[in-house]
């Protein structure tokens, strides 16, 4: 990041003292500075105190993430996902910003929602964790919680990597709460947090820089019988639909995949394609074949 923004401390806290007043009654850490005189509902749940949090520092190491898996969608839709937010150990924050809005191309081509970085301070970091390690559940939620009352939502996962520990949480439906059980609290705090990362940047509110991304990851699935959609020819001269690699596993959805520099991506003539390409561009291939390629910028953790 060339020239990155570091986001202010007391709009990072407002937004988190935000978040954690409409938890369901959790409690709430000093780090997460409510307004004097704020209610503090005593929960079920204990929240442990976490003084000078350690975490990783690599620049392209996770310490915080929130993601979403599965659910009823097209592959092209999964191919393209990206993790909503992801706090790296220098304190570099990625995240989309999820309320901006797209306008409809004509080609109905779809580019991905604006992917936005930042800075955090190592106290914001800190106020991040506690909020999410108490607050917010992680550090006391299992592994995984189903929900078999619904079938078709997505998982939503949590990844921390703080206080000398790392931990995946999977959460199905998340938001989605059924029947009170003894679940129920810690679920609700999971949501809130979810929801507050799901929306890091409180709408646009606090500065941050577009993403830049130095590699994109190019996944190529092969279509028969499509009609209807404006195809493109195959747009390189050096790489082929055989330089996709494809999965070993002759089960597995036979999507080739291949990193691809910002300059093979721009050479699909889709602008701008910065965030990500999510529909799929439909190519011809010079052997006549047909194509759906969607293209995903890689973030700082992932190499393909």
């Amino acid at each position: 990041m060339s020239t990155s923004n570091r986001l202010p401390v007391a709009l990072l806290l407002v937004a988190l003292g935000a978040a954690a007043c409409g938890s369901g009654g959790a409690s709430t850490p000093a780090s997460a500075s409510l307004a004097p005189g704020s209610p503090v509902t005593p929960t079920a749940i204990p929240s442990p105190s976490f003084a000078g949090i350690a975490h990783p520092t690599g620049a392209d190491e996770v310490v915080l993430r929130f993601d979403e898996a599965g659910g009823f969608t097209p592959p092209e839709f999964q191919a393209a996902r990206l993790p909503y937010f992801t706090l790296y150990g220098d304190g570099r924050v990625v995240f989309v910003q999820t309320t901006a809005e797209q306008p409809p191309r004509e080609d109905n081509v779809f580019v991905g929602l604006p992917l936005r970085t930042g800075t955090l301070s190592e106290e914001q970091m800190g106020d991040l964790l506690a909020y999410a390690l108490t607050d917010g559940g992680l550090a006391i939620a299992k592994a995984s919680y189903d929900n078999p009352m619904v079938a078709d939502a997505p998982t939503a996962v949590f990844t921390v990597n703080a206080d000398n520990d790392s931990k995946t949480v999977s959460v199905t439906a998340l938001g989605m709460e059924g029947e009170p059980g003894p679940d129920t609290v810690i679920l609700k705090r999971l949501a809130t947090l979810g929801g507050r990362l799901r929306n890091f940047d409180q709408g646009g509110s606090l500065a941050s820089d577009p993403y830049q991304s130095a590699a994109y990851r190019g996944v190529l699935l092969e279509q028969q019988g499509i009609t209807g959609v404006r195809l493109r020819d195959w747009p390189w001269t050096d790489i082929t639909p055989a330089a996709f690699t494809l999965p070993k596993d002759t089960g597995a959805l036979q999507q080739g995949t291949r990193t691809l520099t910002p300059e093979q991506v721009a050479a699909l003539g889709i602008d701008p394609y910065q965030n990500g390409i999510s529909s799929g561009v439909w190519l011809k291939a010079d052997d006549g074949k047909v194509y759906s390629l969607v293209v995903r910028p890689l973030l700082p953790d992932e190499t393909a």
